[in-house]
């Protein structure tokens, strides 16, 4: 098993070595980057081998199959410039090793006007949004080790222009002989987006020196493809029980994307109470030169199960350098 583990990652490296350049600012369907969940969040992001919710399914889908139970997932995200981000997650086991899930994620903000040059008052609005809709499945290939797989439908749209996609995200979950566990995932692995629509089809004079022509040829102005944010991540977590009190789970994540430089997250947890009261802390995107991302921090409750119903509230603030703060509520019903 240690072998097949070692093969995978390999191969995981491989493919982010041969598809990932630094093209920074320069990427399609960027929201797929934005951090889901509360927990993850306040932990810095370092949540490659921590996921077992349904969050699992945006970190790493190999980790919803130790999850055997049904759930709800819901994470809002007051994200920068008055913009919503929310995900919703639904699992459902197959069987003791398999286990299915469903996930939306969607950006959204108010409609915005229409300004022109030389006419700033136009009186005419237009929306801008972005979705992506997964379908998650994860299996057990032994007690020790996971395997999950998230295709996703993606789309932006802005006023009446709009460009769509697919694209993979691949995850494994190893729980090594030592107590640690070490998690894979390859995320956004998908072809080019390309935005069109009918705003980009525009009254054309082909040629302007000659008299009578036909000034009204509709002409499609023509846009370039983009490459997904892809990401490679690669992540260890333990466990330290401190007896009565309470435990302490620590995690590291290494991050490659494709549009910026190599950085590692780091988190740390605490619960205490047997996990009723938690409280995280974390840095993202260390090791990055003038980061956005700076420092995240958050608490949760778990209340004791009802009827063998499980309620996880979960709540994070994170700093970034010059957009502001952002803060993200989630609420995890599994039963």
């Amino acid at each position: 098993m240690k072998k097949i583990a070692t093969t995978f990652i390999a191969t995981l490296l491989t493919m982010a070595t041969l598809f990932g350049v630094n093209k920074t600012g320069t990427m399609a369907a960027k929201f797929l980057s934005i951090n889901v969940g509360s927990r993850a969040v306040s932990m810095g992001g370092a949540y490659t081998a921590i996921a077992g919710d349904a969050s699992a399914m945006y970190w790493n889908p190999a980790g919803l199959s130790y999850h055997q139970t049904r759930a709800v997932y819901f994470n809002h995200a007051n994200w920068i410039a008055d913009i919503a981000f929310d995900y919703f997650g639904v699992t459902v086991p197959i069987n003791s090793s398999q286990t299915l899930g469903l996930n939306i994620t969607s950006v959204s903000m108010a409609d915005m006007e229409v300004t022109r040059y030389g006419n700033e008052d136009t009186g005419e609005t237009f929306s801008a949004a972005d979705y992506a809709f997964g379908i998650t499945y994860a299996i057990n290939i032994t007690d020790r080790f996971s395997i999950g797989f998230n295709g996703k439908y993606i789309q932006e749209i802005i006023a009446n222009n709009y460009a769509h996609g697919a694209a993979l995200d691949i995850g494994t979950l190893f729980t090594t002989p030592w107590g640690f566990r070490l998690g894979t995932s390859i995320s956004n692995f998908g072809p080019k987006m390309k935005m069109t629509g009918d705003d980009l089809l525009v009254a054309v004079d082909v040629d302007e020196t000659i008299d009578g022509n036909n000034e009204s040829v509709t002409g499609l102005l023509s846009t370039e493809a983009f490459d997904l944010p892809l990401n490679l991540r690669v992540g260890v977590s333990d466990d330290l029980l401190l007896g009565k009190v309470g435990r302490i789970t620590w995690a590291f994540d290494v991050n490659n994307p494709n549009d910026n430089t190599m950085n590692v997250n780091a988190g740390v947890e605490l619960g205490l109470f047997n996990n009723i009261f938690v409280i995280r802390a974390g840095a993202n995107s260390l090791f990055i030169d003038e980061r956005e991302k700076e420092l995240a921090f958050g608490c949760g409750i778990n209340p004791p199960d009802i009827y063998n119903k499980s309620l996880h509230i979960d709540y994070s603030f994170e700093t970034l350098t010059h957009l502001g703060d952002t803060h993200q509520f989630s609420i995890y019903l599994s039963y």
